[in-house]
């Protein structure tokens, strides 16, 4: 139970001090095993584990989803959807602010990254609020909680990393992201409609657009309409697993790419790098959190923590508030990704034997996540943006951001008093 302890202390240090989260879960599971059992235990569990995981099936979810995610992003084809949706709310007063949000979300459709997106809408986005006098406040605000939706709206990486973890179905993990990702849009929408009508400064109107201009942008949109559909289409019927999804998904938008013209040998070859390089990332956080979970197991932490919380006389609902305040209060100092690695084995057992289902709860998890992309002074998802632009002040941003973390902080409550917003379809689909 000591070991455990200070293993799960080592991790959160390391992950404080910027330590590449794979290295240093890889590193204190290394030790902490060799403690607890022996070395000779670890040096057989470690190859064990690795090589099992590097030929799972349902790991290869990964860099598919990933590769389609490169191809959209890097052939222009977010730019089409960018000009579809601002031909049909740019006149309204803070159409383009609309316009972005709901790109944010198409694009995160078949990107499943909150940070590609945040990065994309901020070189295709950006530039034509800045022309039209949008305020930064409200410009970079839009995109960077537009990019929240990347995690949520499927496919999602979170949610992969999150099915492996716990092991969900992740097509059912997919098809719960509908409806809340959905809701979020609706809600971000609403606070950029109500700022633009009570701030109008900050949001002027573009200039409008003819019905037969309006009808020939959407030319630009089908690419996404044929991949989402194929993506959610065929999980939700059954049609194939989540896996087969990557790579019909990877393989439609080579496809289209090519079609359009918009696909050299170039920007493949690029494409491909960019693949191998974010795969092998997250495969090496992977493996590391699938090692530290062993940690858990063997150190009988999470046996612990459960046998806490049946002691403390704590109802099931306080319980999970108890839960939701700890991911909550680490989102606001900590990366998300390390926070869902660490924490979600830790509290597994716990959340099943209180009969939470780990479906909702995974949905849960990444609204959690998505608060704490956009909160100080940790807001990743931020300080992308500021990457990408450099004039903006990173204060100006989270000032911006206010009443979309207060909207999202609404969006949670309702999520969790109402479960059967994530389950309705995933419950039509079974």
């Amino acid at each position: 139970m000591t070991i455990g302890l200070i293993c799960l202390a080592a991790v959160l240090l390391l992950a404080f001090l910027r330590v590449p989260l794979g290295i240093a879960l890889l590193t204190v599971s290394i030790g902490g095993i060799s403690l607890v059992n022996s070395f000779e235990v670890a040096r057989t569990l470690i190859p064990m584990t690795l090589s099992e995981a590097a030929f799972s099936y349902e790991l290869a979810v990964v860099p598919l989803f990933i590769l389609m995610g490169n191809v959209l992003s890097r052939t222009g084809i977010s730019e089409d959807l960018f000009r579809a949706a601002y031909a049909f709310l740019g006149a309204v007063r803070g159409g383009l602010a609309l316009a972005t949000m709901v790109t944010c979300a198409g694009f995160s459709a078949v990107c499943g990254s909150s940070f590609a997106t945040a990065a994309t809408m901020a070189k295709v986005a950006y530039p034509s609020m800045q022309q039209y006098g949008y305020s930064d406040r409200l410009a970079s605000a839009t995109i960077a909680a537009g990019g929240t939706l990347g995690i949520l709206i499927p496919p999602s990486i979170i949610l992969m990393i999150y099915g492996i973890l716990t092991q969900q179905n992740i097509g059912e993990l997919f098809i719960a992201g509908v409806l809340p990702g959905l809701l979020g849009l609706a809600m971000y929408m609403l606070v950029i409609y109500l700022i633009a009508w009570f701030k109008p400064e900050h949001a002027p109107r573009g200039n409008p657009v003819s019905a037969r201009e309006r009808w020939q942008s959407l030319a630009g949109v089908w690419p996404f309409v044929a991949l989402f559909l194929l993506i959610i289409g065929g999980l939700y019927m059954g049609w194939f697993t989540a896996t087969e999804a990557g790579g019909m998904g990877s393989g439609l938008a080579l496809l289209i790419a090519l079609v359009q013209r918009r696909l050299n040998l170039q920007r493949f070859v690029e494409v491909m790098k960019e693949t191998a390089h974010t795969s092998v990332m997250l495969y090496v956080v992977l493996f590391g959190a699938m090692l530290f979970s062993q940690v858990i197991s063997f150190s009988g932490l999470a046996d612990e923590l459960l046998s806490l919380v049946q002691d403390s006389g704590l109802s099931r609902i306080g319980v999970l508030l108890a839960i939701l305040a700890v991911f909550l209060l680490l989102g606001c100092v900590m990366d998300s990704m390390a926070i869902i690695l660490i924490f979600v084995p830790l509290f597994t057992p716990t959340l099943v034997a209180q009969g939470f289902d780990l479906v909702w709860f995974g949905i849960i998890v990444v609204v959690l996540t998505e608060i704490g992309l956009i909160t100080p002074p940790v807001g990743m998802n931020v300080f992308v943006l500021k990457a990408n632009l450099p004039k903006v002040p990173v204060g100006t941003i989270f000032r911006g951001l206010v009443p979309f973390i207060g909207i999202d902080v609404l969006r949670l409550a309702l999520l969790v008093a109402f479960p059967s917003i994530s389950l309705y379809l995933v419950q039509l689909m079974k």
